[in-house]
């Protein structure tokens, strides 16, 4: 697994947003911006995030660390 291939899964599950994902093949960052993050707590964005994995969270990605953010969020930061 590498970090474009963990783009294009949180990609698709989250058409229109900002992904960007590095890491060495065992661990990986990602920052996602994302309008259906609106609303939700840090807890639920993420679990959106691992359903959008779905099994290969469990199988090829050992540690994903992830800062998500709302398109208002990551304007102000």
């Amino acid at each position: 697994m590498q970090p474009e291939d963990i783009k294009q899964l949180i990609e698709r599950g989250f058409p229109g947003a900002r992904v960007e994902v590095e890491g060495d093949g065992h661990h990986f960052e990602a920052l996602i911006v994302a309008k259906e993050f609106a609303g939700k707590s840090m807890l639920q964005q993420h679990q959106m995030v691992y359903a959008a994995l779905g099994d290969k969270m469990r199988a090829e990605i050992h540690a994903l660390s992830m800062r998500t953010l709302t398109p208002e969020q990551y304007k102000d930061a």
